[in-house]
């Protein structure tokens, strides 16, 4: 009779080659985009929130297609009715409204991170992956925006993109600063 085999801590880490523990990091980084939507700062039309920060994350730790899942799972679980969005927001309605060009360019970005990041794993490449990923998101994001609220591409380029570059621009280096020390500690470990 064949015992199961030990398991460890090891074969839930974040490079680990399990089906198991690759979708509890896809999931887990899901909700974390969730709970960093229910951060925020109020500000219209689109709030300040740490919902880039964990895209960032995804794209960084996850790789290209355990990224674009994770992003997408999240947006999953806003269609199908969880609030998962912004002040609790959920529905497709988001999806279509002002702010869903942001919402709906997560999975691109964390994607291109991943993809960014795979091919050179320093501190300076990832940091220029995740500035790439997050231009992505504030493009798709402003280009919905002016689209659906009528505004002028300047004042939407105002109000949706420029005012967020100090919030952008500290989540983009805490975010390397942590996808960098986890390669390094993965790196010692494998």
């Amino acid at each position: 009779m064949s015992h199961p085999s030990h398991v460890s801590l090891k074969d839930f880490s974040l490079t680990s080659d399990r089906a198991v523990a690759q979708a509890f990091w896809m999931l887990t980084l899901a909700l974390l985009t969730a709970v960093g939507a229910q951060i925020e700062i109020p500000h219209v039309p689109v709030p300040f929130t740490l919902q880039t920060f964990f895209v960032l994350l995804a794209g960084g730790v996850l790789g290209k297609r355990n990224g674009f899942i994770s992003m997408s799972l999240y947006l999953f679980l806003g269609v199908v009715g969880f609030p998962v969005f912004s002040s609790g927001g959920f529905g497709l309605a988001k999806l279509l409204g002002p702010t869903g060009g942001y919402l709906l360019s997560f999975p691109v970005a964390a994607f291109l991170i991943g993809y960014g990041i795979s091919l050179r794993r320093s501190v300076p490449w990832t940091a220029l992956w995740m500035f790439m990923g997050l231009f992505v998101i504030f493009c798709f994001g402003t280009l919905q925006l002016a689209l659906v609220t009528g505004l002028s591409q300047s004042d939407a380029l105002s109000s949706g993109f420029l005012i967020f570059s100090w919030w952008d621009l500290t989540k983009l280096v805490a975010a390397t600063a942590i996808v960098s020390e986890f390669r390094r500690r993965s790196q010692k470990v494998g």
